[in-house]
C-alpha cells in the first residue's frame, strides 16, 4: 500500500505492507485525511519525528472484531491509551502514560491507504454528513477542549488570537455557543470567514492591553503567548492551543504579578464536536483550501504551509 512519509523535513511517499490487524483494533481504509498545523510542525522536526503522519481522517472499517463496524465510516480519538492506569481509571486516557498517539507518537498515522486503531477510538460518522466535513471532527474536538477545560460565564466577551485553522474553529465554536467573540488575525481573507458566521474581527496589530478577561492562543506562533499575556486583564485566563516546535521566550514575570491563569488545551470529545458538523452549525466547508491524492502528499504540504492557506484534505 502507499504511505506518506516524514522524515528530516522531506515528505515523500512508500509503498509499505499493509498493517496487521491485532485483537480489539480495526483496519481501516482512508477516505479523507486532513494536513493540521501538527503535521507541519511534525515535519519542521516536533518530537524528532520520523513515519506516517496523520490523525485527522475519516475512514471505512475494512475490518473489525465487532462485525457491526465493518462497512463503516468513522473517524476516531487519537490517543492509544492502556484503560489501566491511574488516568485512565479516571476517564483521562489522553494523558496515560503509556499512551501512543496516531500518526505522531509509536503508532502510524492516518495518511496511507490502510492503517489502524483501537475500535474503542472509533465514533461512527452519521450517514448524512459530507466526509469532508466530518474530517474536521479532531481539530473542532480540540477547540471543544475550551469549554471542557473551564467554566466561562454567559456573556463574557473571549478573545481568540489567531486565524489559522484552529484559531478559526475555536472563534467559530465559541461564537456557536452564544459568546461575543474578538478575533485578531492577520489575513482579512480568512477573518471574513468568521466575519460571516457573526465574529467581531480586527487586525492583530490592534490588539489592547489589558482588556480581556478571557484569552485563546491559537496563533501557532511562539510571540503567540507573550501577545496573550500583555491583552489579558489580571487574574483573567488564558487557554493555550498552539503547538511551537521551539522556544516561546515570554515574560513569565506578568503571569506571576497578575495572577494570569494558563489552561494549557489539545485533544478534546469528539461527542460535543461531531453533533456539530453533523447539524452543520459550524462553516467548516469553507475552510477547505485544496485537495490532492496521497501521491501528491509533498505539493499537499508544501501548499498547507503557504502563508494564508487554511485546510487542506489528502484522499487515497
Amino acid at each position: 500500500m502507499q504511505a506518506v512519509h516524514l522524515e528530516k523535513g522531506v515528505v515523500s511517499v512508500r509503498e509499505i505492507p499493509q498493517p496487521e490487524r491485532l485483537s480489539g483494533f480495526a483496519l481501516l481504509r482512508l477516505l479523507v485525511g486532513g494536513i493540521c498545523n501538527t503535521d507541519l510542525e511534525l515535519q519542521r522536526g516536533y518530537y524528532g519525528f520520523a513515519g506516517t503522519p496523520g490523525h485527522e481522517f475519516v475512514a471505512e472499517v475494512v475490518e473489525a472484531d465487532s462485525k457491526d463496524l465493518i462497512g463503516k465510516r468513522v473517524t476516531g480519538e487519537i490517543n492509544l491509551y492502556c484503560g489501566e492506569c491511574e488516568w485512565c481509571r479516571k476517564g483521562f486516557g489522553r494523558h496515560c502514560p503509556h499512551r501512543s498517539v496516531l500518526g505522531i507518537v509509536k503508532h502510524p498515522g492516518a495518511f496511507s491507504e490502510y492503517f489502524t486503531l483501537p475500535e474503542r477510538n472509533l465514533h461512527v460518522i452519521a450517514g448524512g454528513t459530507p466526509s469532508e466535513r466530518a474530517v474536521f471532527a479532531e481539530p473542532l474536538a480540540a477547540a471543544c477542549n475550551i469549554l471542557e477545560r473551564a467554566t466561562i460565564p454567559e456573556g463574557e466577551t473571549i478573545a481568540v488570537l489567531g486565524d489559522g485553522k484552529l484559531g478559526l474553529l475555536c472563534a467559530l465554536l465559541l461564537n456557536a455557543h452564544g459568546y461575543p467573540v474578538q478575533l485578531f488575525g492577520r489575513r482579512p481573507e480568512k477573518m471574513l470567514l468568521a466575519a460571516r458566521a457573526g465574529v467581531a474581527t480586527a487586525p492583530a496589530r490592534d490588539l489592547r492591553h489589558a482588556a480581556f478577561d478571557w484569552v485563546v492562543e491559537a496563533t501557532g506562533q511562539a510571540e503567540g503567548l507573550r501577545d496573550a499575556v500583555a491583552i489579558t486583564r489580571p487574574r483573567g485566563t488564558i487557554f493555550l492551543k498552539s503547538t511551537v516546535h521551539g522556544d516561546t521566550g515570554f515574560d513569565a514575570a506578568a503571569v506571576v504579578v497578575n495572577e494570569i491563569r494558563l489552561i494549557g488545551s489539545r485533544c478534546g470529545r469528539f461527542e460535543d464536536a461531531l453533533p456539530l458538523l453533523d447539524r452543520n452549525l459550524i462553516p467548516v466547508d469553507e475552510m477547505i483550501s485544496a485537495r490532492y491524492t496521497l501521491t501528491d502528499a509533498a505539493a499537499a504540504f508544501e501548499r498547507a504551509a503557504q502563508p494564508g492557506t487554511l485546510k487542506v484534505l489528502l484522499t487515497a
